[in-house]
């Protein structure tokens, strides 16, 4: 379904600027008093060089009196106004930067966002779809008394940012990577949990239940876009709960409405795949080889699912390792008329963790419901699964 909108029609005008070389305390103090979603960055000369938001300068735990706003700025996609939105949600997924700086004859006028570009779109027909057509289905939950060391690993292991706690078998909350800077890492608040105020707490013990945004704010499944991007303003959160007769079904986030969003200026039937890769240097060998693996995927599942795109995250860990080959988180997520299929996959090396998040992907979509009745691919399945052929 075509989504029309530019940016020209929805982004904010004017602009809050700090320099390169202020500290990022001078930043803080503008998200504080001026509240901007992002500021510009300009160099000596007044010209604009990057961005910088409020949430990279608490994830990154680094001194603000000290540490100087060029360290940490980051060069985002420039947007032109005749931009539609579902270029801009591409750029966004492609740079990980929902926050693009609006140009027009090299003048910097504006920032469109992410709630801009969603609120764009859910304004018109599209909205009127519902959650369940975009929700992540299945999510990953964490129990209530699990510890926040073991939510961090979850987000860095699976390449996410929310997390549904569980508590005797229901949603009780949901945490954020947001919960997490706000309440544990931002500077002087010091973590204190019911009887143990005023002793010392390894802030990484602490369990899960005690950071997590409570009670859960959720949307019946069938509930529309439209209505559902509201309940996100009103409540101020990037993150809904997906329910059916209060059992879990899924989340929504900002995240799964531009997904969809990005693509809806397709229009031929075909597979087709999107990169966002964050501290990682992809070569043109790595790219190739990820592109030829892609092209086996289509051949075997164009006929299947017709439409639909395979969103490719990509971030290498910091490890203390010395070997040079680098240790890569790849998550996929595969968006189709028939649903969303998700899988993820570590090792050493942008090729070996891409085609092991691929594999699993196969495996994940040969024995899902919509293709576990097809003869073609169940035998495929089995093949998989290491059944000889000629008991096949």
């Amino acid at each position: 379904m075509l989504i029309q909108s530019f940016a020209k029609d929805i982004y904010s005008k004017g602009v809050s600027a700090v320099n390169e070389n202020d500290t990022l305390s001078r930043c803080l103090d503008f998200f504080k008093t001026e509240t901007p979603q992002v500021l510009a960055v300009v160099d000596s000369k007044g010209n604009y060089v990057g961005v910088i938001t409020r949430r990279w300068i608490l994830r990154s735990k680094l001194d603000p009196v000290v540490t100087k706003v060029k360290s940490l700025m980051k060069s985002a996609p420039k947007v032109s106004p005749d931009y539609t939105i579902s270029k801009i949600a591409k750029l966004m997924i492609e740079s990980g930067i929902r926050q693009l700086p609006v140009f027009e004859n090299e003048k910097l006028f504006g920032f469109v966002t992410d709630d801009d570009v969603i609120r764009a779109a859910v304004g018109q027909e599209w909205g009127k779809n519902k959650v369940s057509g975009v929700m992540t289905r299945a999510p990953y939950t964490i129990d209530a008394n699990r510890s926040v060391g073991a939510v961090m690993n979850l987000f860095r292991e699976q390449g996410f940012s929310h997390v549904p706690v569980m508590d005797a078998g229901k949603v009780v909350g949901i945490i954020s990577i947001r919960d997490i800077l706000e309440r544990i890492f931002q500077p002087n608040e010091r973590q204190t949990t019911g009887d143990r105020t005023g002793e010392k707490v390894e802030i990484f013990s602490i369990p899960a239940r005690s950071i997590m945004s409570s009670p859960i704010i959720a949307v019946e499944a069938d509930t529309n876009l439209r209505e559902t991007e509201k309940k996100m303003q009103k409540y101020n959160v990037s993150c809904l709960a997906a329910t059916l007769n209060d059992r879990l079904l899924g989340i929504i986030t900002k995240l799964d409405f531009l997904e969809p969003i990005s693509q809806s200026e397709t229009t031929t039937p075909t597979l087709t795949i999107q990169f966002s890769v964050k501290d990682t240097r992809i070569t043109k060998d790595q790219q190739a080889f990820m592109m030829d693996e892609f092209d086996t995927f289509t051949r075997k599942y164009q006929e299947a699912f017709q439409t639909g795109t395979l969103f490719v995250y990509i971030k290498t860990h910091r490890t203390s390792n010395s070997r040079e080959t680098p240790f890569v988180h790849c998550r996929l997520q595969f968006r189709t008329a028939k649903g969303t299929f998700v899988s993820s996959g570590e090792s050493w090396g942008v090729e070996t963790t891409f085609r092991t998040a691929l594999d699993r992907m196969d495996r994940r979509l040969l024995r899902s419901k919509e293709l576990s009745y097809n003869p073609r691919y169940a035998k495929d399945y089995l093949r998989k699964m290491g059944l000889p052929d000629e008991e096949l």
